[in-house]
C-alpha cells in the first residue's frame, strides 16, 4: 500500500531562528535621530561633561573665597566679554543656515556660510588673544590667585575647543555632504553653548 508523500515523516528541520543582529542605527540607542554623525553627539556629550565639572569646581571655589573672586572678577571686561559673545552667537546662526544650504542643495551657499561662521571665530579667539594679553600686561598670570588659575583654564580650553572647530569647519567644507556638514555644525553649536555657560559664569556671576 503506498503512502501518500503527505504522511512520509521528513527528517528535514528549519533551521532555528538566528537572533537579527543589531543594525548602526540600533548600536547608537536613539543617537542616530540627531542631525550629523551619532558619534558628533557622544564626543558633544563628553565634553559638555567635562565643562560642566570646570564650571563647578569654579563655582566651589568661589564660595571659598568669595571677596577674593569679587574683586578679581572686577578686572575683567565684560563689554569685551560681551562683544565675544555676540560673535560666537552670530557665527552659530551662520551655521544654522550653512546646514539649510545643504539641504536645499546649494553647495556654494553652504561654503560660504561655513566660512562666515569661520570668519567670525578667528574674530573669537582674535578679541581673546587681546583680552589674554591685557592681563598679561598687567601683571596677571595663572600663578595670580585662584580666580586667575581657573579663568585660563577654563577660556583656555574654550579657545582649543574653537580651534578645533575650525578645523572641523573646514574638512566639512571640502565633503559637503549634509551629515558631514550636520556633523561640524553640530560641534560648532556646543562651542556656542559651552561660552554661554562659561560667560556668565565667570564674568557676571558673583
Amino acid at each position: 500500500m503506498t503512502q501518500s508523500v503527505s504522511s512520509i515523516p521528513d527528517d528535514r528541520q528549519e533551521p532555528p531562528e538566528q537572533d537579527v543582529p543589531a543594525t548602526d542605527s540600533d548600536s547608537w540607542g536613539g543617537l542616530e535621530t540627531l542631525p550629523g554623525h551619532p558619534l558628533i553627539w557622544i564626543l558633544i556629550l563628553s565634553e559638555l561633561v567635562v565643562f560642566g565639572a570646570f564650571l563647578l569646581g569654579f563655582s566651589g571655589a568661589r564660595v571659598k573665597d568669595p571677596t577674593g573672586f569679587a574683586i578679581s572678577q572686577m578686572q575683567l571686561d565684560r563689554v569685551v566679554g560681551g562683544i565675544n559673545t555676540m560673535v560666537l552667537l552670530t557665527s552659530g546662526l551662520c551655521a544654522v543656515f550653512a546646514t539649510r544650504a545643504i539641504r536645499l542643495g546649494t553647495v556654494g551657499h553652504c561654503r560660504g556660510w561655513l566660512l562666515l561662521t569661520a570668519l567670525l571665530g578667528l574674530v573669537f579667539l582674535g578679541v581673546k588673544i587681546v583680552e589674554y594679553k591685557a592681563k598679561i600686561d598687567a601683571g596677571i598670570s595663572m600663578e595670580t590667585n585662584s580666580f586667575f588659575t581657573l579663568y585660563f583654564l577654563i577660556t583656555g580650553f574654550h579657545a582649543l575647543h574653537v580651534v578645533m572647530g575650525l578645523g572641523i569647519l573646514g574638512i566639512v567644507a571640502l565633503r559637503p555632504l549634509a551629515v558631514n556638514i550636520e556633523t561640524g555644525v553640530a560641534f560648532w553649536h556646543m562651542i556656542d553653548l559651552i561660552w554661554v555657560l562659561v560667560f556668565p559664569v565667570v564674568y557676571l556671576v558673583r
